[in-house]
């Protein structure tokens, strides 16, 4: 078969997907990735697997609806002279107009990730009642033809019906994110030295950088040998972002480290005792959790959708109210006074990768579901296993 991958950023094609395309591609379909950008190091890695590639256009942040009639037009001649037999579309614009134009090109089995709904269905917009009703509109049409939505955690799919874009009867399935490399995010030693927490995310409010400053002004008033690292980059167009100028002003305050943002993570969450995302944005499952659980550290986060799904409570990790610092720096000394407790929290999150979120089993899972794997090689995946969220009709 061929398959058709539609994107927003061609490095996610890499870093998010590249091993459900290396598994289709190991399954003997032709895969066609596209994106709007073109980076020469991901050109090279999808033609090193046998991936073909073609760009298409599109205002990525932009609400111009001259640019995103562009797009659907673009992905409708695509599909007509790539004439593909399954169309998987990720991230909000390629879900909308992929989904309409794979509905133009009815020959075509369509299948949307939904990895978040994002801010639009976050508390910070819903005084922006016009553009939820607008977003949930047009979801609504580009995935009315889907063979079945996937999405990372049960409150998105509550949400979606609530909000209309899909009816009770749509077939929408719970996986495990997008699921993690164990092998590339291998488990490694806890760092010696003093404590150190570390939080990556983009610098805005509702990825919960705010609160992880005054968490570190509160810890250091009392303990100023512990450190917390920032990898981050600043959001100036994002309507919660923070500037740079906030990066410089808690640095010189001796709060937090800033690391500049970089693609491979893995040496500086081995560098922690304790990952940190103390987000309130709509999150799906964030990705930055499952790389901290695999390496085998410890996590604090909030109670929030997405965010505390690959949780347990004081056995991986450690939950906390949405928007409360005190509350966050009070889940830190926890950490702090009780080393042991640290080395039990970082086996278990290795453990909880392993089990739940290898991404060769997610990846199974949704080769299956769109019928792009052999028959005769049968999965086994431990609880929590997928959650089929409507009557099995389809």
């Amino acid at each position: 078969m061929k398959v058709m991958i539609l994107s927003s950023l061609s490095w996610s094609l890499i870093n998010f997907r590249g091993a459900l395309i290396a598994g289709m591609v190991a399954e003997g379909h032709e895969v066609v990735a596209c994106a709007p950008d073109e980076e020469p190091e991901v050109l090279a890695k999808l033609a090193g697997m046998g991936v073909r590639f073609c760009r298409t256009p599109m205002a990525r942040a932009g609400t111009n609806p001259l640019h995103d009639a562009r797009t659907l037009l673009h992905y409708r001649r695509l599909m007509r002279m790539e004439r593909p037999d399954v169309v998987v579309a990720y991230t909000q614009k390629p879900i909308i107009y992929g989904g309409l134009a794979a509905r133009l090109w009815s020959r075509a089995r369509y299948f949307a990730i939904m990895s978040g709904l994002g801010y639009v269905f976050s508390e910070e917009a819903d005084s922006r009642h016009w553009l939820r009703t607008i977003v949930s509109r047009l979801y609504r049409i580009g995935v009315a033809r889907a063979r079945c939505i996937f999405v990372f955690n049960n409150d998105d799919h509550r949400v979606m019906q609530e909000s209309g874009i899909v009816p009770p009867a749509q077939r929408v399935m719970q996986v495990p994110g997008s699921g993690i490399d164990v092998r590339h995010f291998a488990e490694q030693p806890l760092p010696g030295g003093p404590f150190t927490f570390l939080m990556m995310g983009r610098l805005m409010r509702d990825k919960g950088v705010g609160e992880y400053v005054e968490a570190a002004r509160i810890i250091r008033a009392r303990r100023p040998d512990v450190r917390f690292l920032l990898l981050t980059r600043p959001e100036t167009e994002n309507p919660t972002g923070y500037a740079a100028a906030d990066l410089e002003q808690w640095r010189e305050a001796g709060l937090i480290e800033f690391l500049p943002e970089t693609r491979d993570v893995r040496p500086f969450i081995a560098s922690a005792h304790a990952f940190v995302l103390p987000s309130f944005y709509r999150e799906g499952l964030p990705r930055t959790i499952l790389e901290a659980l695999a390496i085998g550290r410890p996590v604090i986060t909030t109670d929030m959708p997405g965010c505390r799904e690959p949780i347990r409570d004081g056995v991986n990790g450690l939950l906390v109210p949405p928007r409360d610092g005190p509350a966050l720096a009070e889940a830190m000394e926890q950490l702090i006074a009780d080393p042991a407790r640290v080395t039990a929290m970082a086996k278990a999150a290795r453990q909880t990768a392993v089990d739940i979120y290898d991404v060769d089993k997610v990846n199974a899972m949704l080769l299956d579901v769109m019928q792009l794997r052999g028959s005769d090689m049968p999965i086994s995946v431990p609880a929590p296993a997928p959650v089929l969220l409507m009557p099995e009709r389809i």
